[in-house]
């Protein structure tokens, strides 16, 4: 996942799990089609927007240890045009409620946020 230096090449992380993904999409499409019906749902603009929903996504995912959710979430808000003070604040907001382990997954969050905007 990473090179020498330890760091998570981010955009190849997220083509491998694209690929892990499809398989699983076509050995259980029911459940996934389920999952990607709720995801779609939770995150139409509404009384929060797009990349405030996002922001909470990320914040799950750091605060559950996710990295293909932090990936992903990352991805979608830099899509999205957020700023990594954004991704920063979030974060910290992460390490507040979690702790240890949400600071080291905060990291890698804004790894992710530094080397998927180039």
């Amino acid at each position: 996942m990473g090179g020498g230096d330890g760091a998570i090449d981010w955009a190849g992380f997220i083509a491998a799990t694209n690929g892990e993904l499809a398989a699983l999409r076509k050995a259980a499409p029911e459940a996934t089609a389920g999952f990607s019906a709720l995801a779609k749902g939770a995150m139409a603009a509404g009384a929060l927007d797009p990349k405030a929903k996002e922001l909470i996504a990320l914040g799950i995912g750091v605060a559950k240890q996710c990295d293909a959710c932090i990936a992903y979430h990352v991805k979608a808000l830099v899509g999205l045009g957020a700023t990594r003070e954004e991704i920063a604040e979030t974060v910290g907001v992460c390490v507040y409620m979690g702790g240890g382990p949400s600071l080291m997954y905060g990291a890698k969050a804004l790894a992710a946020y530094d080397a998927l905007v180039g």
